[in-house]
């Protein structure tokens, strides 16, 4: 007995190989195609509908955007020549990491409220109300296990009042009345925006209603997400502002609110500055003030009681020639008075803000001194504020440039102490100089120096007043002047535009899907498949030489058993097929007398019997006395093809318990008679093996031409190889479709091992409409006509099939 199974792996492997090394067989492809047409028809049917699925449950995704213009200038700045304490560089670049940050988006949330979700409950899917909610709700948490649950709210149809459900827990509400609770407080109202009957409606339907109140800082995370910035060109400084948001309205208003915020917040940004400058003047100005009133009421009492007069000392020839000296020296005193406000400043406030010394060491002399360094300041605070657009306060980029800062303090400081002992020194020699002239005096020396100082405090108090009146008024001019330059060019306008579920690109996924699986299907029933179809696959894959009878073509209609038909339709297809077959045995064997037919399988269910008695009906048509004996004992078919009982056969003969003379059966054929397997025996291989047959086989030979022998399968067990051995024309068969591929290799076996001669093959069940046997035989069979498991008689039908193809 011969196992197909055991070179499985090893053949289908090969099988394969091969495939790839000779190409692709486009007639195998084609009829694979039309085997797996009802699974092609479902792979469409399925990611079609999918696709519909999809685009009915998804939830839709709408984008709003917008187009800002970037520029920054201040007029009030460019006017006054005042220098900008917020230079930029790539101006582009910051606005897009400003919008982007969480601290510019959590304005825009808090600007529209979006904290608080309102959603209408669906069968499958929740969507989304914003605006369109039948109530709105203030609400204050308490506790943070508030965040994200649904808190369902049923009015009342009087729209009154209802219930808040939170939780399992069910609370009675007012419209417009705050609910205390321990975990949170809430108000809730009705939408005004809606009209009466419209939100009647919408109570009144059978959605349910709820909301959900979430973290400020996981909405501006979220949003950050939803948030989409694109330049457009950086020539004419244009941003694309894209928002996306599952509400289309929503996406809207959060695209205005973004770029509308932007405009505030830019304004609030560049006059920051120029209001701690302003800040801190307020403070000196009223610090000066005092000083000048306290001098101003010293300066007046000491005239009183001395007497004099300005007159008197403005005459005077000693204080025209000193005069000069005295305005050096007043010089000399403001520029060391403004230094030792700084220091007393940095002395005092460790955090002095860097733009405040900035402002006061502007227009003074000492100004050029420490320009390096106030410049190095500026250009470390502005990198500071970059950063800070990226980073926390915490990080280490922002550590190292406060570093950087302390050491330009630090050596701010140490220059003004150098400055302030230049000026001490100067401000001594000429004090001296001053005393020379003044101890020359002869009218009152004590007094009149008493008057030069104090009217020297008073000067110096009031021009310090001055100056910082002057200063106010230029950085109020300058705050004034921060107009944001930013323009809108385009707005959100309506609605969103549905971005997602695109029906477009679900389509497209769903056609190239049901393709793909398609071809993929048929592409591994190419590569694993391992049947026969055509008489070239016999020859490809059998490495001995065996002979073609032909092929038996494939019948329309259903046969329930093996049964004769050729004698129903001899003009038919098949039976021509049959007559074909006939024919060219008699090129295997021609010398005369009679001859055993032996006819086998590899398994059961390839046609052997159907093919046995057809092949014995063509040759009773040449007048030829013929038999069929069946000597498949373990699954006879003969008497149900002829419809007669087994009860006596081949089993019964072979024992001696019948004769063979009482076992013949007549055919509907005269020349035809046959034998049925009888009884199935315990022995059936012994029996076959045995003497008794040979006397059985050439007592037979005497009373007929042809003795045609149907065998077990010798696939499966070793009673036909005896039999097989013994024919004249022994024959195999294969099924087209069903026969495995590595059954070719039985016939090498039974050529090499069994030494079986003139071994040929019929290859049944061809369904010759399909290309992939057309092109392989060379046959006029192109009628789609062929074995099933019935007969067909029906002439007419046979023409109509004819002219179709």
């Amino acid at each position: 007995m011969f196992n197909p199974q055991v070179e499985s792996t090893n053949n289908q492997l090969k099988d394969i190989t091969e495939k790839f090394n000779t190409g692709f067989d486009i007639g195998v492809i084609a009829f694979l195609f039309n085997k797996s047409r009802f699974y092609i028809i479902l792979f469409f049917v399925i990611s079609f509908f999918l696709a519909f699925l999809y685009l009915r449950y998804s939830q839709p995704i709408y984008e709003s955007h917008a187009i800002i213009q970037i520029n920054d200038a201040n007029r009030a700045d460019d006017i006054l020549k005042l220098g900008s304490m917020d230079e930029r560089g790539n101006i582009l670049a910051e606005a897009i990491e400003q919008i982007r940050s969480k601290v510019f988006l959590k304005r825009v949330v808090e600007k529209l409220d979006i904290s608080v979700n309102y959603f209408s409950e669906g069968t499958f899917k929740n969507n989304e109300m914003y605006h369109s909610s039948p109530y709105l709700v203030k609400i204050n948490p308490k506790e943070v296990s508030i965040y994200g649950q649904q808190m369902y709210v049923e009015l009342r149809p009087d729209l009154k009042g209802g219930n808040l459900k939170v939780g399992g827990k069910t609370f009675p509400f007012e419209v417009n009345t705050w609910l205390r609770t321990p975990n949170f407080d809430i108000n809730i109202d009705l939408n005004r925006m809606i009209e009466g009957n419209a939100l009647r409606d919408l109570v009144q339907g059978d959605n349910s209603y709820y909301f959900v109140v979430q973290n400020i800082d996981v909405v501006t995370a979220k949003l950050q997400t939803q948030v989409e910035l694109k330049l457009m060109s950086e020539l004419a400084k244009t941003l694309l502002i894209r928002v996306k948001d599952v509400n289309s309205a929503k996406s809207t208003d959060i695209v205005n609110a973004i770029t509308e915020e932007y405009l505030s917040y830019d304004v609030e940004r560049k006059s920051e500055s120029s209001t701690n400058i302003l800040h801190f003047i307020e403070v000196q100005l009223a610090s000066v003030y005092n000083s000048l009133k306290d001098t101003e009421g010293d300066l007046q009492k000491f005239k009183k009681e001395k007497n004099f007069s300005d007159q008197d000392m403005f005459l005077s020839s000693e204080f025209a020639r000193n005069s000069s000296m005295e305005d050096q020296m007043l010089k000399l005193k403001v520029e060391e008075n403004i230094i030792a406000e700084i220091q007393a400043n940095i002395a005092k406030n460790k955090n002095i803000d860097v733009y405040q010394l900035i402002s006061l060491v502007s227009g003074t002399e000492f100004e050029s001194l420490i320009k390096d360094i106030t410049q190095e300041m500026q250009k470390l605070l502005k990198e500071k504020d970059n950063l800070l657009f990226e980073v926390t306060q915490n990080s280490e980029n922002i550590k190292l440039v406060n570093y950087k800062l302390e050491n330009q303090k630090r050596l701010l400081v140490e220059s003004l102490d150098a400055v302030r002992l230049k000026y001490k020194s100067k401000y001594k020699s000429l004090l001296e100089n001053s005393s020379d002239f003044k101890s020359r005096l002869n009218k009152s020396p004590e007094d009149e120096v008493e008057f030069s100082r104090l009217n020297r405090l008073y000067s110096i108090s009031e021009k310090y007043y001055t100056m910082l009146l002057e200063k106010k008024t230029e950085f109020a001019i300058s705050k004034a002047g921060y107009v944001s330059k930013n323009i809108i060019l385009e707005k959100a306008m309506g609605l969103g535009v549905q971005v997602s579920p695109s029906r477009r690109n679900a389509l497209l996924i769903a056609l190239l899907s049901s393709i793909l699986l398609s071809f993929g299907l048929v592409f591994v029933r190419y590569i694993f498949h391992d049947k026969i179809y055509s008489l070239g696959d016999i020859t490809r894959y059998s490495s001995g030489n065996v002979s073609l009878l032909g092929i038996i073509p494939k019948y329309p209609n259903d046969i329930p058993v093996s049964q004769l038909i050729v004698d129903k339709n001899p003009k038919a297809l098949i039976s021509e097929a049959f007559r074909t077959v006939r024919t060219n045995l008699g090129f295997i064997d021609s010398r005369p007398g009679p001859k055993i037919v032996s006819i086998t399988s590899t398994i059961s269910g390839e046609g052997k019997t159907f093919v046995a008695i057809n092949i014995a009906g063509v040759l009773a048509f040449t007048g030829k006395k013929v038999v069929i004996i069946d000597l498949d004992m373990r699954k006879p078919k003969i008497h149900k093809g002829f419809g007669v009982s087994n009860n006596i056969g081949m089993s019964t003969i072979l024992t001696g318990t019948t004769p063979i003379e009482d076992c013949f059966m007549n055919s509907p054929m005269e020349n035809l008679k046959f034998v049925t397997a009888g009884p199935s025996p315990p022995n059936p291989s012994e029996l076959i093996l045995s003497t008794k047959l040979d006397e059985v086989l050439g007592y037979l030979k005497t009373m007929f031409d042809y003795i045609v022998i149907d065998n077990a399968p010798v696939g499966l067990v070793t009673d036909g190889i005896a039999t097989i051995q013994r024919a004249d024309y022994p024959i195999y068969v294969f099924r087209a479709g069903y026969s495995r591929k590595l059954f070719t290799q039985i016939l090498d076996r039974l050529k090499t091992e069994s030494g079986v001669k003139n071994l040929s093959v019929v290859l049944n069940d061809v369904d010759v409409s399909r290309k992939i046997y057309a092109y392989n035989y060379g046959y006029g069979y192109g009628y789609g006509y062929g074995y099933g498991t019935g007969y067909y008689s029906d002439d007419e039908s046979f023409k109509k099939r004819t002219r179709k193809k």
